[in-house]
């Protein structure tokens, strides 16, 4: 009798919850690392290739500057859209970095460029209006767009098309409702990049359409291995439409510090600015005095991290490539590869049937200790992701035991 009564407090308080709680998926890659650190506590020999987290230490220059700015007294409420230095320095980043010229008035700093993304979906849209996501994309971009009340729409990609949508699947996408799209290259998760050409012809698509603002996130421009990222408000006539996101989380090592920002147009950057001060107000000051430091160094300095990347690459794509129905893209940036799994749809393998990513994603963590994500979470349930930000020798025993699950 208590036990029923205790269920039923349960369900009466958590159906007391908004509609926007109860409809917010939870972050499938979250709940993934979430899962291996449980398995781990219970003694299993777990091998986490879940998360997008560097596992390298923050370069110790970028560390100085926090001790610094802790021993300066930087412990008083930073201005909501980030230290007018560190606007600057920005900027600075933008013109170098990406032929972009900000205005500090154009720059608003917050607590990671996941809230940069929020704050751009809660201003500029409202109930009905439609986001376009080239999938796969990143797991938050439906969440947000959710939060925003507005609808998301996938256009779909293949691992035989690089996973790269083209200008005419753009274009069929494209409705009266249609407020946004977003667009992410290096992606996460596919590694995939997008050249100027592609972008190029992505924003003639786009000139026909005046309306519709385009949301470029660039938190991995740096991890990149043949191709230089670009940025799509570089194109002239999509300047004044695009919100440019960045970070120093993944490039930097600086998951933790929790430092992202937006540039443009002066405003959409004004009212994240009002949205961001109803919320968190600013970024966290000593985080913030790091990442002048960061930026201002040349992008030589974290070389040596984009080229341990780029080695587990090429060291993950071999080995699996040894696992006959794996299908591969070569990713050209970040520090994920993306195979489609759909080969093993419809077996059964040691007594688990498999009949999507998700179940091959839990098998794997069931019968090979091995933490990945299913590819449902970023729009192609036909995938899983598996993030090389990990040792060698982890990615090889993984790689292995996968292998065996399987033979």
């Amino acid at each position: 009798m208590a036990q029923s009564l205790r269920t039923h407090n349960f369900y009466f308080m958590t159906n007391q919850l908004s509609d926007r709680i109860n409809n917010l998926p939870v972050s499938e890659t979250l709940a993934m690392a979430a899962k291996a650190r449980e398995l781990k506590e219970q003694g299993k020999d777990i091998i986490s290739l879940s998360l997008g987290e560097p596992d390298f230490n923050t370069p110790d220059f970028i560390k100085e500057a926090a001790i610094q700015a802790i021993h300066d007294n930087y412990s008083s409420y930073s201005p909501v859209d980030g230290y007018v230095d560190l606007k600057k320095a920005i900027c600075e980043k933008f013109k170098r970095d990406n032929n972009l010229s900000y205005q500090p008035s154009q720059i608003v700093v917050s607590t990671g460029a996941k809230q940069s993304i929020a704050n751009v979906a809660m201003v500029l849209l409202n109930p009905g209006d439609e986001v376009l996501l080239p999938a796969p994309y990143w797991v938050s971009y439906s969440a947000i767009s959710i939060l925003a009340e507005a609808t998301y729409v996938e256009i779909p990609s293949t691992v035989e098309a690089d996973f790269k949508i083209t200008p005419a699947q753009l274009e069929a996408a494209i409705t009266p409702k249609t407020k946004m799209v977003f667009f992410n290259s290096p992606n996460n998760p596919s590694g995939t990049i997008y050249s100027e050409a592609e972008y190029r012809a992505f924003a003639k698509v786009l000139e026909k359409h005046p309306n519709i603002y385009i949301l470029s996130d660039e938190i991995y421009e740096h991890i990149n291995y043949e191709e230089p990222a670009f940025s799509f408000a570089a194109i002239e006539s999509m300047y004044d439409r695009t919100i440019t996101v960045n970070g120093v989380a993944k490039a930097f090592a600086m998951t933790g510090w929790r430092i992202g920002y937006i540039g443009a147009p002066e405003w959409i950057a004004k009212a994240c600015t009002k949205m961001q001060g109803q919320i968190t107000s600013g970024a966290n000051s000593i985080a913030q005095r790091a990442t002048i430091a960061a930026l201002q160094a040349p992008v030589s300095k974290i070389k040596y991290m984009v080229d341990e990347f780029h080695n587990r690459r090429d060291i993950v794509i071999d080995l699996i490539r040894e696992i006959d129905g794996f299908k591969l893209n070569i990713p050209g940036g970040a520090f994920y590869v993306f195979p489609d799994v759909s080969a093993f749809f419809g077996k059964e393998i040691k007594s688990y049937k498999i009949e999507n990513a998700a179940d091959f994603s839990m098998f794997l963590l069931a019968e090979a200790n091995v933490a990945t994500v299913t590819g449902d979470a970023f729009g192609a349930p036909t995938c899983i992701r598996i993030s090389y930000a990990a040792s060698e020798a982890n990615l090889r025993e993984a790689i292995k035991r996968i292998k065996e699950a399987l033979s």
